[in-house]
């Protein structure tokens, strides 16, 4: 479990880390997945190296979402390869800017906390949830598809230890994005979901149009602190629709 992973960390001269309680309350992920990129060197903190690899989960569609995931050498120990392994990771979603082309881009990845190799590939069963704690931070952006599906598109900030936060997109769909559409920078708001892969194009300045991915959580429920200043007939409208 994550409690144990958070309990058992220890930095890289061997002593346990002592970290807050709400590290694990309020950004959770669980997935089961197959690894299909093999692990690639990223960067190194304080003497200790970490790798990113992708980890694909199927939907109950025909649709899998390939995930990013960052795990570090403790954890991986005696591992070289996983290429084709099915994992069990638990962890937090988290965020980090990166320079590129004169601007900043949101990198999003799943931070292991606690790993398992799962042998019995027969019986596996395929997981991919998440549960976020945090505040909104972007003013929400309502819309509708073509095919007229309601959707609400938010930045959550989800606080990390340290004084650090995490920012993740997060969609809303039909009756919570009916309601998510009047939500307001700074409200506090609770998702459970899913954490989706998007592929998308690009088009650069140069012309060349270029396939990229993005991540966002695809929420299923969400709660709202109720010390929010929200209007009283917009939600009882939406409790009642």
């Amino acid at each position: 479990m994550i409690e144990k992973a958070i309990k058992e960390h220890k930095d890289n001269k061997g002593e346990v880390r002592v970290v807050t309680e709400h590290l694990v309350q309020n950004n959770q992920v669980t997935i089961v997945g197959k690894v299909v990129e093999d692990i690639k060197f990223s960067h190194r903190v304080y003497g200790e190296g970490f790798y990113t690899f992708l980890v694909e989960i199927p939907r109950l569609s025909e649709i899998s979402d390939t995930l990013p995931v960052t795990i570090s050498e403790r954890l991986l120990a005696d591992k070289k390869e996983l290429l084709n392994e099915v994992v069990e990771i638990q962890g937090q979603f988290r965020s980090y800017n990166q320079y590129d082309q004169g601007k900043n881009r949101l990198i999003l990845t799943i931070f292991t906390l606690d790993i398992k190799f799962l042998e019995n590939q027969d019986e596996i069963k395929y997981v991919n949830q998440i549960f976020l704690d945090g505040f909104i931070c972007k003013d929400p952006i309502y819309r509708t598809t073509p095919f007229g599906r309601e959707i609400t598109d938010m930045l959550l900030a989800v606080n990390r230890s340290y004084h650090k936060s995490d920012y993740i997109p997060c969609i809303a769909w039909g009756r919570n994005a009916k309601y998510a559409q009047y939500l307001k920078v700074g409200d506090h708001l609770k998702v459970w979901g899913r954490i989706q892969s998007r592929s998308y194009q690009k088009k650069l300045e140069s012309g060349e149009v270029i396939s990229k991915v993005a991540y966002e959580v695809s929420i299923s429920k969400m709660e709202i602190d109720q010390d929010n200043n929200k209007q009283d007939e917009i939600i009882n409208d939406l409790s009642n629709s």
